[in-house]
């Protein structure tokens, strides 16, 4: 399901793509159904981490092209929940609107009993725009340099490793609680309020292991800050081309990964979400866009509305046999 999920999104944004590069201007939708006023996107993670990044250069086009002011605000916590129920109690006028992850739409409705929003109901999908791998790093010193050697390394020193994430329910988080489950390396769970402060702290030596968001940890990686043993993806990324996949390496079955895209609260007028939507899938368009994203290791996509939505059904229900194999998810 996954690969389809994938082979989908993506002949859906080059389909959306190619009609809006050959799209005339008068054609598109009057700039009246944009939001009034300044818009605020919401980033539910520290600054510094992979949604962040690609946050702030979907803003700063965006603004350009629609000629509105287009503000991040991060709000962290919550494995993202935090910042999701700032959005989700907005006024519904475009204003505000939230750049979602799988960990704020898929898994923390999956894994919270207590979340204070409803993922598909207290939302308005507006935009997927990008996929993400996630990748497994570890701190320069630590003497491996594949995934087997780490596995026997863990296994050989019972609770002497621990592993961060940008925070409990996220998808580096699940993805490292999945590689534990599959392959019986025991190590404790270190949880951020994002991917930049986790990275800071890899870095820094203060943890050894790190499951992270591809696109917010490329640059450690090309600056050798950090050393990635594999991404989680089925298969290798163009960006990365030598790093192997954690399937490949020994672990067979083994996938994770993730996505950045645009939400708004729920009852924002259609005439409205469909524009944003359009202006949206122009920015991830443009060629400097698609070339600094993937420079990131992340995919662009800039898909439709229902689009977005049918993702996060999908992703609910292949993600809900994913916790449930490995026994929940356990919130610290």
């Amino acid at each position: 399901m996954q690969n389809s999920i994938r082979r989908h999104l993506m002949c859906a944004g080059a389909a959306a793509v190619l009609g809006l590069a050959l799209a005339p201007v008068s054609a598109q939708t009057s700039v009246s159904a944009l939001p009034k006023g300044p818009i605020t996107l919401v980033v539910p993670f520290a600054a510094g981490g992979a949604t962040d990044v690609v946050s702030r250069l979907v803003a700063q086009k965006l603004g350009e092209r629609i000629q509105r002011t287009v503000v991040v605000e991060n709000v962290g916590g919550g494995g993202g929940s935090i910042g999701a129920v700032k959005v989700a109690r907005a006024t519904p006028d475009g204003n505000t609107l939230l750049m979602g992850t799988i960990a704020t739409h898929v898994i923390n409705p999956l894994s919270m009993a207590q979340l204070s929003y409803d993922a598909q109901k207290d939302f308005t999908p507006v935009s997927l725009i990008v996929t993400v791998p996630n990748v497994l790093l570890v701190h320069p010193s630590v003497k491996a340099t594949n995934v087997q050697e780490l596995i026997g390394l863990v296994k050989a020193s019972p609770g002497q490793f621990s592993y961060g994430s940008s925070g409990v329910g996220t998808p580096p988080h699940l993805s490292g609680e999945l590689f534990k489950s599959m392959t019986g390396a025991e190590m404790t769970h270190v949880p951020y309020k994002g991917g930049g402060p986790a990275m800071v702290d890899l870095i820094a030596g203060h943890i050894p292991i790190l499951f992270d968001v591809l696109s917010g940890a490329a640059q450690h990686v090309r600056a050798g800050s950090a050393r990635a043993l594999a991404v989680t993806t089925p298969e290798r990324v163009a960006s990365f081309p030598d790093l192997a996949t954690v399937a490949e390496s020994g672990v067979p079955g083994y996938e994770t990964w993730t996505w950045n895209a645009v939400f708004g609260p729920a009852g924002m007028p259609r005439d409205m979400t469909e524009q944003l939507s359009r202006e949206l899938q122009a920015v991830v368009a443009e060629p400097d866009v698609q070339a600094m994203l993937k420079d990131l290791s992340a995919t662009p996509v800039g898909s439709t509305p229902d689009d977005l939505a049918a993702l996060v059904e999908a992703e609910t229900d292949k993600w809900r046999a994913v916790i449930k194999s490995i026994g929940g998810l356990k919130r610290d």
